[in-house]
């Protein structure tokens, strides 16, 4: 089926452009690897599509025109979407390959009502609902800010401006989690998934399943993770392992390493320099001579004599290159002028920052999640009506038909393949280059956006995810201590200027 093409292509898209939002600050602000984010929002994304994508997929494909008018010529309107999936998928992959921040969302509602008009004129379009999707747009980026900003502000004067801040941020971190926890728990229960029939559950139920999951994470931070924390960061025991964390009260303390035995033990393991060298006939050897690097190791099988062995070796890692090249940039190569803009930040105590980092890959994964839920709907609203009429032969004329499951699972592994493969290029423009973020602000800006998010998504609101995080990002910017002076302005009207280019 041709649709199913540009299904995928405009799902790639909203993974190449739109799916940076979520990681853009975790990775910017150095809390994980441009690599780790990619692979963690990968599944953040596909459940969200999977499992809350169908509401402001109905507002896509029956909420922007008048489906009435299509009634008499459904193929028409079959002939439409697919256009309106060709257009606004052209329009994304475009500009992902500029690195520009876009609007999905503008995207394809602009080509929808394209579509819409060239067809009958403007009385097929519904300008209620493109008003109220409009207004979106205008008030989800200036919501997402205040939650934002108060977020942050709440954080600023309750931890990070106080000289014991480390100590007032193990106390702080288990609320910080679970409150987190109970928002996605609720919000996730509460819209729930059709093929689920969560939806169908009493209130109280709800609130029951959420406290529930939120104060076995507060336990678990109290317990488990808060003296983990503790331990790495106050006491300075830096060999203790993430996965320890989970039974942190069974773990001895662990002495200090002595740095000579370490270097002893690094020459034992690795030999002296040289020695592999000595070893460069033996495939194992020149890979491990290259520590992983792909490119030495294709160089150092390239200059010895080919075997069907080495070709085969050769083929495996320019095809590993390949597909693990969009995990491999560096996002955070800024100019002078950028730089200048960090400097204005107020900086607060590192270790303390370091509290964030954990929290913020959780509000991370939550505004990932909550990205998936809503824009999935970008790509599978028009699906769903090209194939209710290939399966029907009519016009969906309540435009609420149920999205099948495997629509909105194939959409979600869309977004994952465009993500993994150009992602990067928005994420670096979204990570550093409005204004300085940490961890602490990182995490502010991920949880701000995905309240907003999901609440609209909830609404049946296909909102921006690129407005909210921007608004976000700038709270937090303003309220990092130099108030005008730490934005980036010049960066923000060229992302303003690329939203109005649809």
């Amino acid at each position: 089926m041709p649709s199913l093409c540009y299904i995928r292509s405009d799902s790639y898209g909203i993974g190449a452009n739109d799916v940076s939002n979520s990681f853009s600050a975790a990775v910017g602000s150095k809390a994980i690897t441009l690599k780790q984010a990619v692979l963690i929002a990968s599944v953040c994304e596909f459940l969200g599509a999977f499992l809350m994508g169908s509401s402001t997929a109905d507002t896509i494909k029956g909420g922007v025109i008048d489906n009435t008018l299509f009634a008499d010529q459904p193929e028409l309107l079959m002939l439409g979407m697919a256009c309106s999936l060709i257009g606004s998928s052209t329009w994304v992959l475009f500009a992902s390959s500029r690195g520009w921040p876009v609007s999905t969302t503008h995207a394809i509602i602009g080509a929808v009502t394209g579509i819409g008009i060239a067809a009958f004129g403007a009385d097929t379009i519904q300008w209620i609902s493109i008003a109220k999707i409009v207004l979106s747009w205008i008030v989800s980026p200036v919501c997402a800010g205040i939650v934002t900003a108060a977020i942050f502000l709440i954080t600023k004067y309750l931890i990070l401006i106080h000289d014991n801040s480390l100590r007032r941020g193990l106390v702080a971190i288990p609320w910080y989690f679970s409150i987190t926890i109970f928002i996605n728990i609720f919000y996730i229960v509460f819209k729930g998934s059709p093929g689920l029939g969560l939806s169908a559950l009493p209130i109280g139920t709800i609130l029951g399943i959420s406290f529930g999951c939120s104060a076995a994470v507060f336990l678990w931070c109290f317990f488990f993770l808060r003296p983990y924390l503790r331990r790495k960061l106050e006491e300075g025991e830096t060999t203790l392992k993430w996965y320890q964390a989970f039974y942190t009260p069974f773990v001895k303390k662990q002495e200090h390493p002595d740095p000579h035995l370490e270097a002893l033990h690094h020459e034992e393991s690795h030999g002296l320099p040289g020695d592999s060298e000595k070893k460069s006939g033996d495939v194992a050897s020149i890979h491990s001579h290259g520590h992983g690097d792909i490119n030495q190791t294709l160089k150092a099988l390239e200059d010895n004599t080919p075997t069907i062995r080495k070709r085969l070796y050769v083929v495996f890692l320019r095809l590993k290159k390949k597909l693990s090249y969009g995990m491999e940039q560096d996002i955070n190569q800024n100019t002078e002028e950028i730089d200048a803009i960090h400097q204005t930040a107020t900086k607060y105590d590192p270790t303390t920052e370091q509290l964030f980092c954990v929290l913020q890959v959780l509000t991370s994964c939550f505004a990932s999640f909550a990205h998936g839920s809503n824009d999935v709907a970008n790509a599978v609203g028009p699906l769903a009506t090209i194939l209710y009429i290939w399966e029907n032969g009519s016009v969906d004329i309540s435009g609420t038909s149920p999205v099948p499951a495997w629509v909105l699972a194939f959409g979600g592994i869309a977004i994952d393949i465009g993500l993994l493969t150009y992602g990067y290029k928005v994420m670096a423009t979204l990570g550093n280059k409005i204004t300085y973020l940490s961890p602490s602000r990182g995490f502010s800006a991920s949880l701000g956006t995905s309240l907003t998010v999901l609440t609209c998504s909830k609404l049946g609101l296909p909102v921006s995810t690129t407005h909210c995080i921007t608004g976000s990002t700038t709270a937090v910017g303003l309220c990092s201590g130099s108030g005008l002076k730490s934005i980036n302005w010049k960066m923000l009207g060229f992302i303003a200027t690329s939203w109005g280019t649809f």
